[in-house]
């Protein structure tokens, strides 16, 4: 079995690991650039201007930023920790088994803001903004994960190798 066909996992190796392939190819490169800077200007925002925001803001809504601007940054750093694992892999720097042990460190399961809260209209654009882009950014690499590693659940072997495919297209180039 080719180490290709090891790192799919249970799926036949007829069908193509278009996820795992993504993971591997410029599109990864374009990902990571991504969440890269997307954590950087996160934290740009969070220790300039979202701290000015963040004063003007009444104590409900500012209680509210408080937790979600931890929300952020939380989910964030586990972001980059997949992608900074993933490149390390890509790049040859660790083994599979390696890559098992970290993984298992990695908390891509999120929850998101609360944005029905009658507060979540109070907080700065700019903020908002970034958690919006951040749940983005999670739901893609977490679909690429899913598709790479497996969520731990068996599949049902009636899924549609085609729709599986167009998922993980869709994930892999922000159509979710």
């Amino acid at each position: 079995m080719s180490d290709t066909e090891k790192q799919a996992g249970p799926e036949s190796s007829n069908t193509v690991q278009l996820a795992e392939h993504v993971a591997f190819t410029a599109s990864f490169k374009t990902l990571f650039a991504e969440g890269m800077q997307l954590v950087e200007e996160t934290a740009n925002y969070l220790d300039g201007d979202g701290r000015a925001e963040a004063k003007l803001l009444a104590k409900p809504a500012s209680v509210l930023y408080a937790s979600e601007s931890m929300r952020l940054t939380t989910r964030l750093m586990q972001l980059a920790s997949w992608l900074l694992l993933q490149r390390s892999a890509n790049e040859g720097d660790m083994t599979r088994e390696q890559v098992a042990t970290e993984k298992k460190k990695i908390k891509l399961e999120q929850t998101g803001p609360d944005i029905s809260q009658e507060n979540w209209p109070l907080l700065p654009q700019e903020f908002r903004a970034l958690v919006e882009r951040s749940m983005s950014l999670a739901g893609r690499i977490k679909t690429i994960d899913e598709q790479i590693y497996g969520d731990g659940e068996a599949k049902p072997a009636a899924d549609n190798p085609v729709s599986v495919q167009m998922d993980i297209l869709q994930a892999a180039f922000g159509g979710r």
